[in-house]
């Protein structure tokens, strides 16, 4: 047996031959259906970094949300008095907020809906970081440096739920 007829002539004829109950597809068939599953099943690099971001933006998110319940009294005092009723209920709804859109993002079929709810939970709560700059500017330099770094930290938390967006099929 030739090297040509065991590389060209007998893949060949198994892609031809007939099965019970099935026509033969041909050639060009069975290289497009190949093509297309190889294709389809492997994920770009892209993909992958987006879905690692898309897991750790969710885990960061139920963490964080479940926290406003388990200890509320630091997010009580960050939410602004000029706000309506009582603090503790704007804390239990960012909780919520959050915990909904960390399973969003954790889960991939609502992956794109759960970055665009974190782009507008970022810029929500950002209200409420301005307020605690406002609040620990008397507590000295060490809480005030904290409060002021976490403004500028909201641009990059948005832009990651941003690329989770547009790098998540849909």
């Amino acid at each position: 047996m030739s090297c040509v007829q065991v590389l060209l002539v007998e893949p060949l004829e198994a892609a031809t031959q007939l099965t019970p109950r099935h026509e033969a597809p041909s050639l060009a068939e069975g290289a497009a259906q190949h093509n297309v599953t190889m294709t389809s099943l492997t994920p770009s690099r892209v993909d992958t970094s987006s879905q690692a971001t898309a897991q750790r933006m969710g885990a960061m998110l139920v963490g964080m949300g479940a926290l406003h319940f388990v200890a509320p009294k630091p997010f009580d005092t960050i939410v602004p008095a000029e706000l309506p009723g009582s603090a503790r209920v704007y804390t239990h709804a960012s909780g919520v907020a959050e915990v909904a859109t960390g399973a969003l993002l954790l889960v991939p079929r609502t992956r794109r809906l759960g970055a665009l709810a974190a782009i507008a939970l970022y810029l929500a709560v950002f209200p409420a970081n301005v307020n605690m700059v406002r609040l620990w500017w008397s507590k000295g330099w060490p809480a005030r440096i904290g409060a002021i770094a976490r403004l500028p930290l909201q641009v990059p938390m948005v832009m990651q739920a941003l690329k989770v967006y547009r790098n998540t099929p849909r």
